[in-house]
């Protein structure tokens, strides 16, 4: 099978396409109103959902934390590199430059940025459709044989059969126009066409009618992967208005409104356009460019630009348009995996899912997702993924080594990778990094941005005020306004709705990054283990995570390559042994074990604490207990503990509103064994809470985590409301 298309049972006109448009983007107007006026008072940060946000930073090489320490810092024209930071040159990588960009806070970015463009636009072409009913569109290659453009612009394999496409259509530099490069399409070849979403993917001659290679233009490699693009950001179109020659629209094109399928942006496209590649800053496409939004009159037909209803013989020219409609580019893979093809059809639409490099240049950012199911996954830094036992596989993608077998677990990809070391109690302090072997360039290059995009983070809080009290409690003021307090019972139902509608977004586990930098920062800029009080820079800590979560990548990758037949459970096993075995020198007051690692418990920061490996070990997951003659039998300085559970040396207030928030958080999650924290030791938070007063780094400490999550801790907030709560709800 060459051909296939999908339709629906009433074949659409252009007409109907554009009326269909303009629903689409009426019925929206209420939420895209609300993202424009979040874009206006809050900024892109806020304005999409929290959890593509967070994946569009994490695409970044960025996260939540170093986002919005950037977003608040005061703007300083004339500071260093020409950003806005007020930071040493040294501190501008890619990932500062990159999120001062997204944010709006300067338009600089690296003179690379327009040597890619250049590299990308030669895979971008003008469609030309010969014969009754011809006209001009625009296409690109995405695979090394086939093209993708609108289903109306190449509607069946008759149109696409008179059809070519012209690559170098436009001016060189010197401002005379280049020779174009005019190739025939093949639909004999391969032809597929969605009528719904709008696309024709359809194949191209190797040779044009000069005899110029059709590999020399390059293809650009589609992705499947989420957090290429959020409501508020700009994109960039390169197209063939009218089919003039290849023109771009750069930048001032914002993204107003996301939906399942399509895009809705404000951009400069002209009819000529359909067709043509929407990309975000980074060149990747994000969307296939599709129709113009029509102004419509009260029953829904487009308006010509004099305002009279339109009609297809006017011609394009004359319609009254007010913003642009592309379909997601996610979606047209999606369909495109769903169409049954065999022999070399299937091969050729197959090639679309593996990357692929750009014209005379290299490759751009690899796809996270897999071909269908036959060849191996590419992986995020270009490595195939290792099939193992029981159907499982294993890549790398987006820093982030992934094991499904088939439930999946993920450990992050830090910084270089270094001998595991072997499995016994660590010692108090961090764990000290280790040289490293030789490794693959791009392990390097992600270690190297994570590291200092956390100490980049830690150097913007170093700036900032350590805590506003008059800030801080408006906003505690306006947290809680309409709470009741009389009831027990009512008071903590209000609470946990309360905490957990506001909790928002939802960081993963991730204490290098989000703790570390500012979170958990005394006023002295330095951090206290919690058990201990010992002292550390945040850097030291920094550096030791990365290099534990290096470690255990390590043994990861020895796994795949070694112990092919371990099945589920072992693996699953080796896990739990490596986080036990180089655990970070961070504490969750609720031990992970209690509820089995899941987020967003594992990640939320209200209960996430500096704490060096020893103690951390030492403490394990016993729940917390009173001695009675704790200070006859103390050891070293982390506390004690013994069969009945575990006291610790310092930070006994603390971690008990640590506690009780998690119960509040998350009833009925924790508790129902002995080793659970039972309700009868409830006594015990609530005697630890009131003999140790919320302190200022508590004060901090709740600050900085509701400008990164959302939610509060309401025992830092009102102490006095612990003998009011009624707790008792919160037990399985």
């Amino acid at each position: 099978m060459t051909t296939a298309e999908l339709f629906s049972p009433t074949e659409p006109d252009y007409l109907s396409q554009l009326t269909s448009a303009a629903a689409r983007y009426a019925d929206r107007t209420e939420r895209r109103e609300r993202n424009r006026e979040v874009l206006r008072t809050r900024g892109v940060l806020h304005a999409d959902e929290p959890e593509r946000v967070e994946k569009r930073l994490a695409r970044l090489g960025a996260d939540w934390s170093l986002a919005t320490a950037i977003e608040r810092e005061p703007s300083d024209p004339v500071a260093a590199a020409g950003s806005t930071l007020r930071l040493p040159p040294e501190s501008f990588g890619s990932d500062v430059l990159g999120l001062e960009r997204l944010i709006g806070r300067n338009n600089l970015t690296p003179v690379a940025f327009l040597e890619e463009g250049a590299l990308v636009s030669r895979s971008v072409g003008r469609v030309t459709i010969n014969g009754p009913g011809g006209g001009h569109g625009t296409g690109f290659m995405v695979s090394p044989s086939l093209l993708l453009t609108n289903n109306h612009v190449l509607r069946s394999q008759e149109e696409a059969r008179r059809s070519v496409v012209a690559f170098s259509l436009q001016a060189g530099i010197d401002g005379r126009p280049l020779t174009p490069a005019v190739f025939q399409l093949e639909p004999h070849r391969f032809f597929v066409t969605d009528r719904e979403l709008d696309f024709s993917l359809v194949a191209v001659a190797e040779r044009g009618a000069r005899g110029e290679a059709l590999a020399s233009f390059g293809r650009l490699t589609l992705s499947e992967a989420q957090g290429t693009v959020v409501v508020g950001e700009f994109v960039n179109i390169i197209q063939h208005p009218r089919g003039e020659p290849k023109q771009l629209a750069l930048r001032e094109n914002q993204i107003v409104d996301i939906l399942d399928r399509f895009t809705h942006y404000e951009s400069d496209t002209r009819e000529g356009s359909s067709g043509s590649p929407v990309f975000n800053d980074q060149w990747e496409v994000v969307a296939l460019h599709h129709s113009a939004v029509p102004k419509t009159d009260a029953e829904g037909p487009p308006l010509s630009v004099d305002g009279v209803p339109w009609t297809p013989d006017m011609g394009d020219d004359r319609l009254a348009w007010k913003a642009n409609e592309g379909v997601r580019i996610s979606r047209v893979l999606r369909a495109l995996r769903e169409i049954t093809l065999t022999g070399a059809a299937a091969r050729l639409r197959d090639e679309v899912f593996v990357p692929g490099t750009t014209a005379a240049g290299p490759a751009p950012a690899p796809v996270e997702s897999a071909p269908p199911p036959a060849a191996p996954a590419p992986s995020g830094n270009g490595a195939s993924a290792r099939p193992g036992p029981d159907g499982s596989r294993a890549f790398v993608a987006d820093g982030t080594a992934h094991l499904t077998i088939p439930l999946r677990i993920s450990v992050g990809l830090d910084p270089s990778v270094f001998p595991v070391a072997s499995v016994t109690a660590p010692p108090p302090g961090p764990v000290p990094p280790a040289p490293p072997p030789a490794m693959r360039p791009d392990t390097v290059s992600a270690a190297e941005r994570d590291v200092e995009a956390a100490l980049v983070n830690h150097r913007v809080a170093l700036e900032r005020p350590y805590y506003d009290r008059p800030a801080d409690t408006a906003a505690r003021e306006a947290y809680y306004a309409g709470v009741a307090t009389d009831d027990g019972d009512t008071l903590r139902r209000a609470l946990t709705e309360l905490l957990t509608r506001t909790h928002n977004p939802r960081p993963r586990y991730k204490p290098m990054r989000l703790v570390y930098p500012w979170v958990d920062l005394h006023r002295d800029g330095r951090l206290r283990s919690i058990y201990s009080g010992n002292d550390f820079s945040a850097e030291e800590f920094i550096r030791a995570d990365a290099a534990v979560e290096a470690a255990r990548t390590a043994r990861i990758q020895e796994l795949f390559l070694h112990e092919g037949t371990a099945g589920p459970a072992e693996f699953e096993a080796e896990f739990d042994a490596l986080e036990a075995s180089m655990p970070f020198n961070c504490e969750h007051v609720v031990p992970q074990s209690w509820f089995l690692k899941k987020e967003p418990m594992r990640g939320d920061l209200h209960h996430l604490f500096a704490c060096e490996v020893g103690c951390n070990s030492f403490r394990g997951n016993f729940p917390y207990f009173d001695f009675p003659h704790f200070d006859e039998a103390v050891r070293d300085a982390c506390g004690l503990r013994e069969d009945v559970g575990f006291e610790p040396q310092e930070g006994k207030g603390t971690v008990a509103r640590a506690t009780l928030y998690f119960l509040l958080r998350y009833p009925k999650q924790v508790g129902d064994t002995a080793r659970e924290f039972p309700e009868d030791r409830l006594p015990l938070l609530l005697s630890w809470h009131a003999s140790e007063p919320v302190t200022e780094y508590e004060l901090h400490r709740n600050a900085a985590i509701a400008e990164l999550q959302g939610n509060r801790n309401p025992l830092i907030d009102h102490p006095e409301w612990a003998e009011k709560i009624d707790f008792s709800g919160v037990w399985p």
